[in-house]
């Protein structure tokens, strides 16, 4: 196919945006701007010098600042540190996630993944939904409020905050889900000046890495990029993709400093197509036949700059972020899906903290603006290539929020927590075929939270609070396929849920915890169910349901000093109980929701020794796999999954791994699109997890 290229309205969009950024940080600094040399006179120039790298700056906190002000959240909160799975095969965002607790993340193949937090949009296993993702604190999800997590690129993260639930309301969320923001270094955070990393092994697997940066006096700017191929573990699902980020800074003085995020992200993946259940278990390494007759591919093309400019005053500090996103999508699947989208927004952000009447009061007060309009065409698929045009539509959306959160501490040790966040969302979709088609749809809340924080010690904290989400449908939600294969606009309603959480987490001696219990009572919760395997799931509004459950993460330091002085044993324990279910509906009584299984458990044992060596097994088990189908009459086995990771670190910087995963080659379903009900429809609905394999790497940093 013919590659994209630059829209004018999307320049310029980009242009005004970036340009509002510059205009605030030109505002702020006119005083200081007008030293200007007189004409004739010599001209000084600034010394350039490499500073030392790791404390952060005001548009990106270091890792250690970012973790202290997180674990200052008054509710469920994570933050996982890239240290954590340098030694690992990260292929995607289920290897950076899987040891958080409260966090569903399966692979379908290759990139593709179902990633749910508390079951929001736990039955849709492409393009994100219910959950905010952030790439440095400013937003990936497109206008409607889908996402696709293709661009985030393991090797090129930080650290990454988890906020469950309602605690995505300090970045703006308010849906079910919550938010999670995925850090990238700057060369003030980076590791090392430069890094390159080296990995492969089963299937035919091969990734390369580069990162470099530097401090160049109040300038500094950081490069990464990973090209990766894969064969696939299953028949026609190979894969090719290439990663850029790129983000450069300027320090204007110590309080005042814009950054610009630039990134350019590629991946094209064959489609295996899902299986009955029995070829899943028996024949897993097959494709259906729909995915080969018709090339089935995914291919996509992404471009996103984005800025932040961050004031820092003695009443607090200002962040204002902009943002652009193009993204190009050629998907040969029943028909060939061909998209060109835009999004482009601006959110500034103010965070302070004072004394209101003696007591210390931390406010949050944040707005967004962002919009974008996606060209969606369809053609026949004619063996992988475009037929004949079958629909021209085109999608747009408009969005405008405002959110706030106060935590006024009553007592040293005790605060009350507030906050709302007000939203107007609207969707257009124009059908350029058949204008009797047209339609639209507006949507408007007011979001609450209320909680209480206590912290009986500087390193514990207990919480708990009540909050009101609002999920807004996407435009793959609206639009579903009518007769002919032809995209038709579906009015659903927005999904409304009221959650209460109890939690607690901190560290004493040798012992860190991490556990909340939740229980989410939703209205119109947007379920799936396919009516064909090589057609989008169609989405509709269920009736009331439940979501309740427990996120536990636990981890204790068993002994010291077992083989070799300084060395340590630690056992690590994630458990997911996911109790999602009907509430007396008209059809389904009160069965539990199908797509993901009730209890998910993660067990480590980690050995390490203080001259870098280490050495993991795990165990990843499902007791009782989930549900296939809303009637509860068909269900996935459950499993367990050995694996191992060792290496060792040595004091050059080179980082020596190897990840050997499912040893006892066990049969597994990794995934679902789950039916109504398996006694009355076709249920090729199951995508088998990969068989045994084995990974090594080499990781330079210097």
């Amino acid at each position: 196919m013919t590659r994209f290229h630059f829209a004018g309205s999307g320049a310029a969009a980009l242009a005004a945006l970036l340009m509002m950024s510059t205009a605030l940080t030109s505002a702020a600094l006119a005083p200081a701007a007008a030293q200007t040399a007189a004409p004739g006179a010599p001209v000084t120039l600034d010394t350039i010098t490499i500073s030392a790298q790791g404390a952060g700056s005001p548009t990106a906190p270091a890792p250690e600042q970012a973790r202290e002000d997180l674990n200052r959240t008054p509710g469920s909160v994570g933050f996982i540190d890239a240290g954590s799975f340098k030694g690992r095969h990260a292929k995607d965002l289920r290897d950076v996630l899987k040891d958080t607790p409260g966090v569903f993340a399966q692979s379908r193949y290759g990139q593709e993944m179902r990633l749910s937090v508390r079951g929001s949009g736990m039955a849709r296993g492409f393009h994100l939904r219910g959950l905010e993702v952030l790439q440095d604190g400013i937003p990936v999800n497109l206008a409607d409020g889908s996402g696709d997590l293709y661009q985030i690129d393991p090797l090129a993260l930080r650290y990454a905050e988890v906020f469950r639930g309602g605690n995505g309301l300090a970045y703006g969320s308010s849906t079910l889900g919550g938010a999670i923001n995925f850090v990238t270094p700057t060369a003030h955070t980076a590791v090392a000046p430069n890094v390159l990393r080296a990995e492969g092994g089963s299937y035919g697997t091969l990734r390369l890495g580069a990162q470099v940066s530097r401090v160049l006096g109040d300038a500094d700017f950081l490069v990464s990029g990973t090209l990766n191929r894969a064969d696939g573990y299953r028949q026609h699902s190979d894969q090719r993709g290439g990663l850029f980020n790129a983000n450069v800074g300027y320090r204007f003085s110590p309080d005042v400093e814009t950054r610009f995020y630039l990134g350019a992200y590629t991946v094209d993946q064959k489609l295996p197509g899902s299986l009955s259940l029995s070829d899943a278990l028996n024949r897993p390494r097959m494709a259906s036949a729909s995915a080969l007759s018709g090339d089935q591919a995914r291919a996509t093309w992404t471009q996103r700059v984005a800025n932040r400019t961050t004031f820092r005053m003695d009443a607090g500090q200002l962040d204002v972020d902009s943002w652009v996103i193009h993204k190009k999508l050629f998907h040969p699947i029943f028909q060939v899906i061909d998209q060109d989208g835009w999004t482009y927004g601006i959110g500034p952000r103010w965070t302070s903290s004072f004394t209101v009447g003696g007591m210390r009061d931390e406010l949050i007060l944040g707005g967004r603006v962002f919009a974008g309009r996606n060209q969606a065409r369809q053609f026949v698929n004619v063996g992988g290539s475009r037929g004949a045009q079958t629909a021209d539509t085109l999608q747009e959306a408009w969005n405008v929020e405002a959110y706030a959160e106060n935590r006024l501490y009553v007592l040293p040790t005790v605060a009350v927590m507030a906050g709302a966040k007000l939203l107007r969302n609207e969707r257009e979709f124009t059908n350029r075929r058949n204008p009797a088609a047209n339609a639209e749809q507006r949507y408007e809340g007011l979001n609450p939270k209320v909680g209480v924080l206590w912290e009986p010690h500087p390193d514990v904290q207990v919480f708990a609070d009540v909050t009101r989400s609002l999920d807004v449908p996407d435009f793959s939600d609206l639009t579903q396929v009518q007769a002919g294969g032809r995209p038709g606009f579906v009015p659903l309603q927005a999904q409304r849920a009221w959650t209460v959480e109890l939690g607690t987490r901190g560290r004493t001696g040798r012992f860190a915890w991490d556990v909340t219990a939740y229980r989410s009572q939703l209205r119109g919760e947007m379920l799936q169910f396919t009516t064909n395997p090589s057609i989008p799931a169609a989405t509709f509004n269920a009736g009331r349901t439940v979501h309740q459950g427990i996120e536990l993460g636990a981890q204790v330091e068993l002994a010291r000093g077992v083989a070799a002085a300084g060395d340590t044993v630690t056992v690590g324990q994630v458990w997911n109980w996911s109790d999602f279910r009907f509430r007396d509906d008209p059809q389904y009584g009160g069965n539990r929701i199908a797509g993901i299984p009730q209890h998910v458990l993660r067990t480590t044992v980690s050995y390490a020794q203080e001259n870098g060596f280490y050495i993991t097994p795990t165990l990843d088990w499902v007791p009782t796999g989930a549900w296939a189908d809303q009637a509860n009459t068909l269900r996935v086995p459950g499993y367990a999954l050995l694996g191992l990771q060792a290496g060792v670190e040595l004091k050059n910087g080179i980082l020596l791994f190897l990840d050997a995963r499912n040893l006892t080659d066990k049969r597994t379903v990794s995934d679902i699109s789950t039916v109504t009900d398996a006694r009355r429809v076709a249920t090729q609905v199951f995508y088998p997890g990969e068989g045994r394999s084995v990974y090594a790497g080499i990781r330079a940093a210097f």
